[in-house]
């Protein structure tokens, strides 16, 4: 487990510039503020990112719910110092999500809603992983998901996918691990999925695009890709971004 550390905290030391310019978290953030739905922002709302790394999520959810109280758990102390300094209001712990063991006891129970983006495909065991984000949850809380689809890139798997999924999938695991699904889809079709074939010809070479400070030309191709990502349907079978909001019992 030290070595997944380890790994995380070089990763949000590299790449936690290009994090918040790629186009792909822009159309993921409009579906999670679109399954979170307004009730997240309500009275007494509580709204905990699960591997919030250097807190982008945490900022956007800030923006769009400042009524809510905001908290992120990562492994990667690196990631939780960006984010510290980026949402100073919102409650930071690190935990490993693969352990039930080490999650944070002062946030057990405490969130009506968690978003869980971009994680699974991470894990080797992502149902144990579901099954203990459900420790964080208040009873019939709300969860969302996003995960890739479609075929993986170099880049892909240098920053450790395991796997893409597909809506099958994903349903499987989330009751395996006992939630109850309100809502499931594939999306990003056609604009996403663009930009997701840009990503898988560059190849290797992307790394070093977004190493550190992101080149003129990633810069660049980021940029005309947020310019048009509102392009991009929310609901199609040939998206390969895929998506759930799932229920606690």
């Amino acid at each position: 487990m030290s070595d997944s550390r380890e790994h995380w905290e070089r990763h949000w030391d590299r790449y936690s510039d290009s994090t918040r310019l790629n186009p792909g978290q822009l159309f993921r953030r409009r579906m999670i503020f679109r399954l979170l739905g307004d009730e997240a922002g309500g009275e007494g709302a509580s709204i905990l990112d699960i591997g919030c790394g250097s807190g982008d999520l945490l900022s956007a959810l800030a923006g769009r719910y400042p009524n809510a109280s905001l908290a992120g758990v990562d492994q990667s102390q690196s990631g939780l110092n960006i984010a510290a300094r980026e949402i100073p209001g919102a409650r930071l712990a690190t935990a490993n999500l693969e352990s039930a063991e080490s999650n944070s006891s002062e946030l057990g129970g405490w969130a009506s809603h968690a978003v869980c983006s971009e994680i699974l495909e991470h894990i080797a065991e992502p149902v144990e992983v579901l099954t203990n984000v459900a420790a964080y949850l208040k009873p019939g809380g709300c969860l969302v998901v996003t995960v890739p689809g479609g075929p993986m890139s170099a880049f892909d798997h240098r920053i450790g996918h395991r796997g893409h999924y597909t809506v099958t999938r994903l349903r499987e695991e989330l009751e395996q691990a006992g939630y109850r699904i309100d809502a499931i889809a594939a999306a990003g079709f056609p604009m996403f999925n663009l930009y997701r074939l840009v990503v898988l010809m560059r190849g290797e070479r992307l790394a070093d695009d977004i190493d550190g400070q992101p080149s003129l030309l990633a810069r660049t191709v980021m940029a005309l890709f947020r310019s048009t990502m509102w392009l991009t349907t929310l609901h199609s079978p040939w998206g390969w971004q895929i998506v759930a909001r799932a229920q606690k019992p």
